[in-house]
């Protein structure tokens, strides 16, 4: 059967309606790109940039906050987002040993690519562990291939790439092959998207709209073992304080959770958020008929924001393919012939 999204096959997640490309670059001025690298047996690694708009970030700013619900990483930049509320690069995510030479990478792409040099720079780059499928020692991700991913998602134009793709190339999700997955929600005059790099949770804990789909589908032993971590990353065009956007970010470990994870000592369960400010906070109170006081009108955002990160994490196993990699390991593909045949039989699937 042909790897689609999980849409392609009859099921919904979610009661939502989703946006125009049901990705995160629904929301506007939001681009998504990738940078992929297979080489010979031993590499399978990528750089995925999101970018929040298409101008000079260090200059315009945008709003923003990060949750660290289990903290097993390398992430770099995190604690300046913490304090400052703000980015001012865009959000890369990579394979774990990647990471530094991405940040490195991301101080050069400024006067290098715009003719700008800040006078300082936070590089914000997210990572989780690849060193199953790929030879993370080797840390073949550099200036030439971040550049490539950023300039690929100034030029993105809603669709994304899913799967084994940038950053995602050597993921594992519930024991079997991970990578890049995405989904957005309209909500009022408002739009939440989320992106995630799944590389978390342990087979028979996957769940696929309420069905245990870990305990009844079958993969080839030994390859069942677990991954370790998930970035994910939420955008919206509602004009959000970083007090609020944390709050978001909160809420995509409760989408996970619908996935099966209960976020592991050793996984690193990080979510950043952001906002492009583009929809006054106003005019999205009244189009979701909300009141204007306090922060009830969040709830909107938070069950989007849920039902996005669930779809998201389902679109990067339905779309990623069987991968072979680093001393031979094999990285199955969800199987989806019996993945929708275990969502017959307990009714969620005509």
């Amino acid at each position: 059967m042909n790897r689609g999204r999980v849409r392609e096959f009859g099921l919904t997640p979610g009661r939502i309606p989703t946006g125009k490309h049901n990705t995160m670059a629904d929301v506007d001025g939001v681009g998504v790109g990738h940078c992929t690298v297979i080489e010979g047996d031993d590499i399978r690694t990528g750089v995925t940039a999101i970018t929040p708009h298409s101008g000079n970030l260090y200059e315009e700013k945008v709003s923003a906050a990060v949750d660290v619900f289990n903290g097993y990483g390398k992430s770099v930049g995190l604690s300046q987002i913490v304090n400052e509320g703000t980015i001012e690069t865009p959000i890369m995510l990579t394979e774990t040993l990647n990471t530094f030479k991405v940040a490195d990478a991301l101080i050069d792409y400024f006067p290098e690519k715009t003719g700008f040099t800040p006078r300082s720079l936070n590089s914000l780059v997210g990572e989780t562990n690849g060193g199953y499928l790929t030879d993370n020692q080797n840390r073949r991700i550099g200036k030439m291939e971040v550049f490539e991913a950023i300039d690929d998602a100034l030029s993105c134009k809603g669709l994304v790439a899913e799967g084994c793709v940038g950053g995602g190339t050597p993921m594992t999700g519930y024991g079997f092959k991970g990578g890049i997955g995405t989904s957005s929600r309209k909500i009022g005059k408002g739009t939440v998207g989320v992106l995630v790099q799944l590389n978390c949770g342990r087979k028979d804990d996957l769940m696929v709209l309420g069905a245990p789909i870990g305990m009844e589908v079958e993969i080839p032993k030994p390859e069942a073992s677990p991954g370790n971590s998930i970035m994910m990353i939420v955008a919206t065009d509602v004009m959000l304080e970083s007090r609020q956007l944390w709050k978001l970010a909160k809420r995509t470990m409760l989408g996970l959770a619908r996935t099966g994870s209960f976020s592991s000592n050793g996984s690193g369960d990080y979510s950043i958020a952001f906002s492009t400010g583009k929809l006054d906070h106003g005019d999205f109170v009244e189009s979701v008929d909300a009141s204007p006081v306090g922060d009830g009108f969040m709830s909107h955002l938070y069950a989007g924001v849920v039902e996005a990160t669930e779809e998201a994490v389902l679109n990067a196993l339905f779309k990623a393919e069987t991968m072979h990699g680093y001393q031979g390991h094999i990285r199955y593909a969800l199987p989806l012939d019996e993945t929708l045949a275990v969502l017959e039989s307990h009714g969620l699937r005509k």
